[in-house]
């Protein structure tokens, strides 16, 4: 009788930067083919090959996502996997994506460094199993979440963290846990205006407390992050857009924008 183990389904990989490098390379220890679709290359050059993959994982960043979105084929988007920031349930069910695998990542991969853990990732979807165990093949913890109202509990609680470190962070700059510490008012102001829209992107109230207990605990797991980066303006630039169509008030987030200490 033959040993040779049966082969794991093959994987298609849009968007080898990074974060995408990390999925790679997880779920080529794992055992499975995997077929990249780099950014001077063609959805439909792969697809040519591999018209059915076992999961299309989409790792773009989250301004290429509507772009990459509309130009999936039809039989990637039953099969897609979305590793975004700044991710909601709007953001896949308007551009008619039906019942993706959703990591929410917690943790970083910044170039000539090492992974860097936070907290375990939540993964919801079907082929969240399969992520989990990739990912547990180079050390990275990850769990799956198995009903929809977690999972959005959970893209919240990460949108929550990054936006009101990086919007709060132009301001006064340091670490996480410093804005927390030292800088509370202005990041709990922060905070309530981000989860004003954020409540306005899902389309229903959103309980605060259980949210801000979530964003600090994750500032508590890596107290020494830094609170802003690169990708902070344009946060705050999508953020008081989504405001401006909600007609939501946001006077903290726009005092910011306008380069002037906020009144908090």
């Amino acid at each position: 009788m033959s040993t040779r183990s049966i082969p794991k389904p093959p994987i298609a990989v849009i968007g080898v930067g990074e974060l995408g490098g990390v999925f790679g390379r997880a779920l080529l220890r794992a055992g499975h083919s995997v077929h990249p679709v780099l950014r001077s290359g063609s959805i439909d050059d792969v697809a040519a090959t591999l018209p059915a993959p076992y999961l299309a994982l989409i790792t773009v960043g989250e301004t290429d996502l509507p772009h990459v979105m509309e130009s999936s084929p039809a039989d990637w988007r039953s099969r897609a996997g979305l590793v975004q920031n700044e991710l909601l349930p709007r953001d896949w069910e308007q551009p008619g994506f039906t019942n993706p695998t959703v990591a929410v990542v917690w943790f970083e991969k910044k170039p000539g460094a090492d992974v860097k853990v936070i907290i375990p990732s939540p993964i919801g979807g079907p082929q969240a199993p399969l992520l989990v165990d990739a990912l547990a093949a180079i050390q990275i913890p990850a769990f799956v979440v198995d009903d929809r109202a977690k999972l959005e509990y959970e893209l919240v609680r990460k949108n929550l963290y990054i936006l009101t470190a990086n919007i709060a962070g132009l301001v006064v700059g340091g670490t996480v846990m410093e804005l927390w510490d030292d800088h509370r008012k202005l990041a709990t102001a922060v905070a309530a205006e981000v989860l004003s829209i954020q409540s306005w992107l899902v389309g229903h109230p959103l309980d605060s407390g259980p949210l801000m207990d979530g964003m600090i605990d994750a500032f508590s797991a890596d107290p020494d992050h830094g609170a802003t980066g690169r990708s902070a303006p344009g946060r705050l630039d999508r953020a008081l857009g989504f405001a401006t169509a909600a007609r939501i008030d946001v006077p903290t987030l726009r005092s910011i924008s306008e380069g002037s200490t906020p009144d908090v």
